[in-house]
């Protein structure tokens, strides 16, 4: 058992939730009780759990639109369960193949009350999804020249990759230039969110399909 304790609650997190923040904290608290039990984040990730975790996934929450937005990969629910918390005016599909995680998904949005989520048992590649995602997020699943094929298919046209990167993104949009220029990508970009709000922000792969 990890002797690890728990970040401490993030100023930010209050601006970040606003009056949703309660439910952010249920299911921190959770993840943080069980979450390494369960497999679900490493025995090193509770001094780190808001920050890196928690917050890094809730800064994609201004970017999603009303709408259905799909999260591919959702295991601990990062970012899928933080982004059902922090906007409920969004429809979240959260798409995982692994039954251990998908019952874990299915007990969040039990627990917290999250009218506004779907869970499907799923690889990408052969989830089907009716009608297509407005939308679709992924965070820490696999490199984009990986991730662009996974995802394009299940995304209206007119409709956003969204997704979660470290500091080598521009050499994985690099790595990805065929993939990209395949899936006829356009308005790709690279945003760096919540500087000047969080200690660690974090940077996301946006591009429309056309």
């Amino acid at each position: 058992m990890s002797t690890e304790v728990l970040e401490p609650e993030p100023q930010a997190a209050a601006q970040i939730f606003g009056a949703r923040l309660q439910l952010a904290q249920a299911y921190t608290q959770d993840l943080a009780s069980r979450g390494e039990q369960l497999g679900l984040i490493g025995p090193l990730e509770l001094p780190r759990l808001w920050t890196r975790h928690v917050l890094n996934s809730a800064l994609l929450a201004p970017l999603l639109r009303p709408g259905r937005v799909g999260d591919i990969g959702s295991g601990a629910g990062l970012p899928g369960i933080v982004l059902a918390i922090a906007r409920p005016d969004v429809d979240l599909i959260l798409i995982e193949p692994m039954e251990r995680r998908v019952d874990w998904l299915r007990h969040q949005v039990t627990e917290l009350g999250l009218d506004n989520v779907e869970v499907i048992r799923s690889r990408a590649e052969e989830v089907k999804i009716s009608p297509w995602l407005d939308q679709v997020t992924a965070r820490a699943v696999s490199a984009l020249s990986k991730l662009i094929p996974l995802t394009v298919p299940l995304v209206r046209s007119g409709g956003e990759l969204l997704f979660l990167k470290g500091a080598s993104v521009e050499n994985e949009i690099t790595a990805a230039g065929k993939a990209i220029r395949r899936a006829r990508l356009s308005h790709v970009e690279v945003l760096s969110l919540g500087g000047g709000l969080v200690s660690e922000g974090t940077r996301v792969f946006r591009a429309t399909v056309d």
